[in-house]
């Protein structure tokens, strides 16, 4: 199912928009006339695709388009042709010119949806590309960081917890390894657990439930609030 949101402030093209997605199946589509209110609906749930028109009152869809999150394909949904070379320059995948038939909504969609595929793909293997470098008895030992669960401080050394089961032990600190980590992929919840997020199962205020294992970690007095906000308050 593809989460859609389209963004126009002439609902009778949004109405357009419903009838074709219906038509196609499998797309769950949020619609809205403020353009502001679809933004902050697109910045919470991340959509696979935005359907978006360029002219509207009060604000410019090129210039919002410049917000969209990386993951999201976008669609333009315009009068205006001239628009075009604009439009490209914030990475559109299709302009649908108004007035536009199911057939070339349907092919803005499968071109869309093979942006999806590439960009996953570039996704996965940037991720592999990614190492962590620790030395580990005598020796320089590199951590793929998409293979590692969490990382545990232990006095003066730190255990890597990998999602095979296995472990490595570093001496250093994990303030020194989280200066390694990307913010994006893994959260401090104690002042001895680091976590990777995508290996998060369900979290309370006071401990999180790793995936896989089911192994709980604490989440340490001084971190509540902020792995509360971090990870949106959905306590499991």
């Amino acid at each position: 199912m593809l989460k859609c949101i389209a963004i126009d402030d002439e609902p009778i093209a949004l109405n357009i928009i419903e009838s074709y997605c219906q038509q196609h199946g499998e797309i769950q589509l949020e619609t809205f006339t403020s353009p502001q209110e679809g933004m902050n609906r697109i910045k919470e749930i991340s959509p696979d695709i935005v359907f978006m028109d360029i002219e509207m009152t009060g604000y410019s869809g090129i210039e919002l388009a410049k917000e969209l999150p990386a993951d999201s394909a976008l669609i333009f949904t315009t009068a205006y042709a001239n628009y075009a070379l604009e439009g490209f320059d914030v990475n559109a995948v299709d302009f649908l010119h108004k007035p536009y038939f199911y057939e070339r909504f349907c092919r803005a969609i499968q071109k869309a949806e093979q942006w999806q595929k590439m960009h996953n793909l570039l996704n996965i293997a940037e991720s592999h590309h990614k190492q962590l470098m620790l030395n580990s008895y005598y020796k320089k030992v590199s951590i793929p960081v998409d293979s590692i669960s969490y990382i545990e401080s232990i006095y003066n050394y730190v255990k890597v917890h990998t999602t095979d089961g296995s472990s490595i032990i570093s001496k250093t600190s994990l303030k020194s390894v989280e200066d390694q980590l990307s913010a994006e992929d893994f959260i401090r919840i104690h002042r001895s657990y680091l976590v990777a997020r995508n290996r998060i199962a369900g979290f309370t205020s006071k401990e999180i439930a790793l995936l896989g294992s089911g192994k709980m970690l604490p989440i340490g007095r001084k971190y509540t609030t902020q792995v509360m906000t971090q990870l949106g308050r959905k306590e499991r």
